[in-house]
C-alpha cells in the first residue's frame, strides 16, 4: 500500500493570469513563493502558500479550454479553505466585490459553509472551523 503524507499542491489553470493572481494573493491572502515566466510555453507558473505551506500552483496558458459544467463536471469539484468565522469571511468577500452563495450547514458536522467562484468560475468553498 502507498503511504501518503499530505496533499502537496493543487494546480489551477487560469484564463487571465493577472486577474487570478490578484484574486488568490490580494483577496484570499495567499503568499507568493515563486513566480516564473516560461517563454517557450508562453506561460506563467505561480507557486502560492497558505500559512507557510505550499498549496497552489497557478498556471496561465494561451487559450485554455473552458470548464464544461459547474459544479458536477468530471475532475476537480471545488477547492475548500477552512476559516475561523464564515460571517467575517463573507463580509471581507463583499468588501472586495465578491458575492457568496447563501450560507449552508453541513448535515454531518453542523458546520457552516459557503461558495464563491474564482475569476475562472472555479468553485471555492469556505468551511467554518
Amino acid at each position: 500500500m502507498i503511504t501518503l503524507n499530505k496533499v502537496h499542491h493543487i494546480a489551477i489553470i487560469c484564463s487571465d493570469y493577472e486577474k487570478s493572481k490578484k484574486f488568490y494573493v490580494d483577496i484570499l491572502g495567499l503568499n507568493i513563493i515563486n513566480e516564473t515566466y516560461r517563454k517557450e510555453r508562453q506561460s506563467y507558473k505561480l507557486d502560492l502558500s497558505l500559512n507557510g505551506e505550499y498549496i497552489i500552483e497557478l498556471f496561465s496558458f494561451p487559450n485554455p479550454p473552458n470548464r464544461t459544467s459547474r459544479p458536477e463536471a468530471r475532475g476537480l469539484r471545488h477547492l475548500a479553505f477552512e476559516v475561523d468565522d464564515i460571517d467575517l469571511t463573507i463580509i471581507s468577500l463583499n468588501n472586495n466585490g465578491i458575492t457568496a452563495e447563501p450560507i449552508r450547514v453541513d448535515e454531518a458536522t453542523k458546520k457552516k459553509f459557503t461558495f464563491i467562484s474564482d475569476p475562472d468560475d472555479l468553485p471555492i468553498e469556505f468551511y467554518e472551523k
